[in-house]
């Protein structure tokens, strides 16, 4: 409440990439989601009656579910079922988690002091502008545009494979869809694409937020114990986009199985889109970050030079009391504080040495890769045996 005759202070707006955009009204008028996005078992089993149940009626009906008519029938279709009964409902998921962990983040910059008071209303401005951004109707209906033209128009149809399928069969380059296949075309693959290229428009508000934030003048502290000038926080963005890394690998490892079993193809023959995959989604998901790297060598620079003059002007007087002979003949050397205060110093000057330039670690880097190729894993069992496989585990275990 402002004082009388003082001035209106305006409370600083809720971060979320989550709550906001037509499909989350949309969502709410139908009472598909709260406030929080609670109901989140409604929007799965709306997604994927949407999806997937259509296509197995449609299938049924044109008698292309199972074996028999096609190489290729729909109940057979890894694919298929892996992108819309695992990588669509993770999709869902996501949005809870990374509307939990990114709101508390983002508060952080200013409880913590790293914006101060003086850069607040600038702080306050960026991320008003990035729930703009988010809550852009133009944004999301070139993303429908874009999904149609060059998702499903595009990329999808080049990418078939060629064989006979439930969905259609490819002749000379052009796929003849069946009943089945034209609600996968027009429907299922859109909702898809469309969430997770939504995701990628989070992103990139998400990046140009830090981006923003990165310009401004911060609080950095070179002895901060998180070795990273108090941005150490950042860290536990990563892991909030786990379900969006799987659901990812989970599409990707989908597409590779149908390969595998239908097209001939091997596991190693798509090394380069594994090694794509990983990196296009760690820079994703932790690239943003680098934006505060120079800030954090200034930071660090600063700090050597300043606490290298502070351990400099200690340790002389240190060496003047205790070495040459200085100290009064009645303060006894054991028990003395300035023991303890010479190790406090050195401590606090290696954590300013220590100080990373990144807000992460490489266990976050390895953590975040190994998430993404999980979904990838079970493909190695079309290489080996299961039998096989576990005993080179229990052997590298034991």
């Amino acid at each position: 409440m402002p004082t009388s005759g003082g001035p209106i202070v305006k409370e600083p707006e809720d971060f979320s990439l989550v709550l906001g955009g037509p499909l989350y009204q949309l969502f709410r008028r139908t009472h598909l989601t709260g406030d929080a996005l609670e109901l989140m078992h409604r929007r799965v089993v709306v997604a994927v009656c949407l999806t997937w149940l259509p296509l197995l009626v449609l299938s049924v009906a044109e008698g292309l579910a199972w074996n028999g008519r096609v190489t290729l029938p729909f109940l057979s279709d890894v694919e298929m079922h892996v992108r819309l009964l695992l990588a669509l409902p993770l999709l869902i998921v996501a949005e809870l988690l990374v509307n939990r962990r990114l709101g508390p983040t983002v508060s952080r910059f200013a409880e913590r002091g790293v914006v101060p008071d003086a850069a607040r209303e600038k702080f306050d401005a960026i991320v008003a502008s990035a729930m703009r951004l988010r809550n852009s109707v133009t944004a999301e209906v070139l993303l429908i545009a874009f999904v149609y033209i060059v998702g499903v128009g595009i990329i999808w149809r080049s990418l078939a494979i060629e064989v006979p399928t439930w969905y259609g069969v490819s002749a000379n380059g052009l796929l003849q869809p069946t009943l089945a296949g034209w609600w996968l075309g027009c429907v299922s693959l859109p909702v898809v694409q469309f969430l997770l290229i939504r995701w990628y428009f989070r992103l990139f508000i998400w990046a140009r937020f830090l981006w923003q934030v990165s310009r401004l003048e911060l609080t950095l502290v070179p002895t901060h114990p998180d070795r990273c000038g108090g941005l150490g926080f950042l860290a536990l963005v990563g892991h909030a986009f786990a379900p969006l890394l799987v659901a990812q690998g989970t599409i990707l490892a989908g597409t590779i199985a149908s390969r595998i079993f239908y097209a001939g193809a091997t596991l190693p023959e798509f090394k380069l889109e594994l090694v794509g995959l990983v990196a296009v989604m760690l820079f994703a998901v932790l690239g943003p970050m680098l934006v505060f790297s120079l800030k954090l060598a200034a930071a660090k620079r600063t700090g050597l030079g300043e606490y290298g003059m502070l351990a400099q002007r200690y340790v002389r007087e240190f060496d003047r009391k205790w070495i040459r002979g200085g100290a009064p003949a009645d303060e006894p050397l054991v028990g003395s504080a300035d023991i303890q205060s010479l190790a406090d110093l050195g401590n606090s000057f290696e954590i300013v040495k220590g100080m990373r330039l990144v807000p992460f670690t490489w266990q976050t880097v390895v953590q975040l890769a190994a998430v993404t190729l999980a979904p990838v894993a079970p493909l190695a069992l079309t290489m080996i045996s299961l039998e096989q496989f576990v005993d080179q585990a229990l052997r590298m275990l034991f």
